[in-house]
């Protein structure tokens, strides 16, 4: 039986990690507002080493179409405005000396299309990640059961696993659906 908990509890784990992912995954998308996870992909030169952008600089959200990039060292300003360039954030920075400000452009009806389309590529591969889960559960199961597991239990727990892949699917489309919701609001 510890065996077939054991898996369970890998696919579980698997199935979670998969929503994690794709929520990280979809806070990086812009939608229109100013949102600091954005930048979360953004790495400076700093020293020598590639750094991320929060571990050279205070980034704040003074409202809700700005972003303000305070560099710790006054150095950096160069190389922060650099890496944003050179990112996929899309928005060109304004350097006054002091700050650093992006200005986030109000979103185009056919790109607000195309951010939802990307959004929904990633919710796909994280259903895809947790239909891969539940079937490597299933395989190990009947494995454990052609190996003298009880047959009761393997059932019991593909059930078991049945409602985990429905209950994290079901996830996924709830945090898909509150993005999409997210970007079309104008």
């Amino acid at each position: 039986m510890s065996i077939i908990k054991n898996v369970e509890q890998q696919a579980e784990g698997k199935m979670l990690h998969s929503v994690n992912y794709l929520e990280e995954a979809l806070s990086r998308i812009r939608a229109g507002k100013a949102n600091i996870h954005i930048l979360d992909g953004v790495k400076v030169e700093y020293y020598g080493n590639p750094a991320p952008l929060s571990n050279v600089a205070t980034i704040s959200i003074p409202d809700a179409k700005t972003i303000t990039i305070l560099p710790w060292d006054k150095n950096m300003m160069k190389p922060i405005e650099k890496a944003i360039l050179n990112s996929e954030v899309g928005i060109t920075p304004e350097n006054n000396g002091e700050i650093i400000r992006l200005g986030i452009p109000p979103l185009t009806e056919e790109r607000r299309k195309q951010l939802v389309k990307q959004s929904k590529a990633e919710a796909e591969n994280a259903k895809v990640v947790v239909r891969n889960a539940r079937r490597d559960a299933n395989e190990e199961i009947k494995k454990a059961v052609k190996d003298g597991a009880p047959e009761d239990d393997g059932d019991e727990t593909e059930i078991s696993i049945q409602k985990l892949h429905d209950k994290y699917i079901k996830k996924i489309d709830e945090v898909l659906s509150t993005k999409e919701k997210e970007i079309m609001t104008v």
